[in-house]
């Protein structure tokens, strides 16, 4: 996999790239970066595609907003500016997991087909916040609305524990190793991580930069959730499906956590690539 840059959005976007062929562009979520796709990529390559996965606003070597602006909008804004700027067209296919799941709902009419993993659609989010053991699962949202965010995230094990919890018994060293490169290396890069958290919940206000997004998904999508995961329980795999439009499909992927493509990557891969069909 090459690293290459493109402009898009007033951003410098830095991407890990494979293959020829339509667009299939895929997004990380937290604490995570673009090489959780690199068991992927190569198959989606393999089948025709042209894989290009950005690291998103704010997580190195990706540039930092100098707006600061971290909202959903801006997200969306940035999947779509980075559909044009690479060329997608009509063929082109998206995929994204945790926070790069967002702007799929949003973007799905822009792409062929589209793939979300790990974070249902907004409705389907909408009451889990009221369940304990959601509440439980989630106390680092709340935490990171403090003061305190940036340095208890930087603690030593912080980030590891966020990953052993999320999937338990996945072996994350190679993934956390590129982690600490794109968030530790800068308490920037940090901050910016943070900052989607903040602008969740409102402790940042919107920047104003951006149109809200609409709350309908528009276009089928594949959506993937982990059985065992520590991050969004799998019962909110029912209500995703109520929430995604006529033609998606839902699938629960057993002995598997949050970081499901990582942990189970021969299952779904099949289960993407069935679904995005030849390129």
């Amino acid at each position: 996999m090459e690293i290459r840059t493109v402009h898009a959005n007033g951003l410098e976007f830095a991407c890990l790239t494979l293959g020829e062929g339509p667009l299939a562009l895929c997004l990380h979520g937290f604490p995570d970066t673009a090489h959780t796709w690199r068991h992927l990529m190569p198959a989606l390559a393999e089948r025709g595609y042209r894989a290009v996965a950005p690291f998103l606003r704010g997580y190195a070597p990706t540039e930092i907003p100098a707006d600061g602006a971290y909202e959903e909008a801006a997200l969306v804004a940035d999947v779509r500016a980075l559909h044009e700027e690479l060329g997608g067209g009509p063929d082109a296919v998206v995929i994204g997991h945790d926070w790069g799941a967002f702007p799929v709902y949003q973007c799905a009419d822009r792409f062929r087909r589209a793939v979300a993993l790990a974070v249902p659609p907004p409705g389907a989010l909408a009451g889990a916040f009221f369940d304990y053991e959601q509440l439980r699962r989630s106390f680092y949202i709340f935490l990171f609305q403090t003061p305190l965010a940036e340095t208890a995230a930087a603690a030593p094990g912080f980030l590891d524990g966020l990953w052993r919890d999320w999937s338990p018994g996945y072996d994350a060293t190679q993934d956390l190793a590129f982690v600490r490169r794109s968030l530790l290396d800068d308490p920037a890069n940090l901050a910016a991580a943070i900052g989607y958290y903040r602008a969740m919940l409102g402790t940042t206000p919107p920047s104003g930069r951006y149109p809200a997004p609409e709350p309908v998904t528009r276009g089928p999508v594949l959506y993937l959730h982990g059985a065992q995961d520590g991050c969004l329980g799998a019962g909110l795999v029912k209500d995703a499906a109520e929430q995604l439009p006529d033609g998606s499909r839902t699938e629960v992927v057993a002995d598997a956590g949050h970081f499901l493509h990582l942990e189970r990557p021969d299952e779904v891969n099949r289960l993407i690539l069935d679904w995005l069909g030849p390129a």
